[in-house]
C-alpha cells in the first residue's frame, strides 16, 4: 500500500538527517518546547513502539488499553503530559536513542503492514485502521522533522507526501471540533495548492465553509507549527475560521 511506502520514505529522510548530526546538535533545543533533538527522537521511538504494542495480540485482547501502550502513563493527565513524562523517564545518550528509534520505526511499519487492514486498532483516544494509523505516523515524523531541522538550519523541503497529511487534517476535523468542546460538526471544503501547482480537494464542494490556499501552510497549521493568521490561508463561511483554528493532524 502506498501509504506504508511513504511512511518509510519520510522516516528514511529523517534517518539520513540524523546520521549527519554532531553530538552537540543532538543536545540542541528543538522546536518542541522543553525537548532537545534527542528527546524528539526518543519520543518518536516510544510512539513507534506503541504502534507495535497496539497491533499485538495481547493489546487486542485487553481491549486496546492505551495505558498499556504508553507505559501506563496516560493516567497521569493529558496525552501531552503523559508523553512528556515518558520522555523524561527514559532519556539516554544520543547513540542509544538513535538506535532505539531506528529499530522501532522499522518494527512499527512492519506491524502495520501485517495487521488486518479492516480491523481498527486502538490509538490514544480513538480507533484507527492500520492505513490511517500509518498516516498519523507519517504526519508525526514530518512535524518532528521540522522541530529538528528548523532550529539547526537544515533544509527540509516539502514533498508530495504532504497530501497524506492534508487528508488527515481534513478528515479529523470532526474530532478537532469535539476535542475543543464545539457542539457543531460542520462540513468544510478544502481546496489546497500542492507542489508544482496541483490542486488537492477534500470534502464536499457544496459545504458552506471553506479553507483554501497552500497545502504546506495547511499542514503546518494542523501540526501547530504555524499560526492560522500567518498562514496565508483563506477562509469563508460560518465555520471556516473556526475550522482553521481547530485544525489538527495529531491526537
Amino acid at each position: 500500500m502506498e501509504i506504508f511506502e511513504d511512511v518509510v520514505a519520510e522516516q528514511d529522510r529523517l534517518e539520513t538527517i540524523l546520521t549527519g548530526l554532531s553530538p552537540a546538535a543532538w543536545l540542541t533545543e528543538s522546536g518542541a518546547a522543553g525537548w532537545t533533538v534527542a528527546d524528539v527522537v526518543l519520543h518518536l521511538a516510544q510512539s513507534d513502539e506503541a504502534v507495535v504494542a497496539a497491533t499485538s495480540s495481547d493489546q487486542q485482547n485487553n481491549g486496546g488499553d492505551q495505558s498499556a501502550v504508553f507505559g501506563g502513563t496516560l493516567d497521569r493527565g493529558t496525552v501531552d503530559k503523559a508523553v512528556d513524562a515518558l520522555v523524561q523517564a527514559e532519556r539516554s545518550t544520543p547513540t542509544v536513542v538513535f538506535d532505539r528509534w531506528r529499530a522501532a520505526r522499522r518494527a512499527s511499519v512492519d506491524a502495520l503492514r501485517q495487521a488486518d487492514p479492516g480491523r481498527p486498532l486502538r490509538w490514544v483516544a480513538t480507533s484507527l485502521k492500520p492505513s490511517t494509523l500509518a498516516t498519523t505516523r507519517l504526519a508525526e515524523h514530518w512535524a518532528h522533522g521540522l522541530d529538528i531541522t528548523v532550529p539547526l538550519g537544515i533544509p527540509f523541503p516539502d514533498t508530495e507526501r504532504l497530501r497524506h497529511i492534508a487528508w488527515l487534517a481534513h478528515s479529523t476535523l470532526p474530532y478537532a471540533f469535539a476535542v475543543a468542546g464545539e457542539q457543531q460538526r460542520p462540513e468544510v471544503f478544502c481546496e489546497l495548492i500542492g507542489l508544482d501547482g496541483q490542486v488537492w480537494r477534500y470534502g464536499p464542494e457544496t459545504a458552506e465553509s471553506t479553507i483554501s490556499g497552500p497545502a504546506a501552510a495547511f499542514c503546518r497549521v494542523g501540526a501547530r507549527r504555524l499560526a492560522p493568521e500567518e498562514s496565508g490561508l483563506a477562509v469563508t463561511g460560518p465555520q471556516g475560521a473556526t475550522a482553521l483554528r481547530l485544525l489538527r493532524n495529531y491526537a
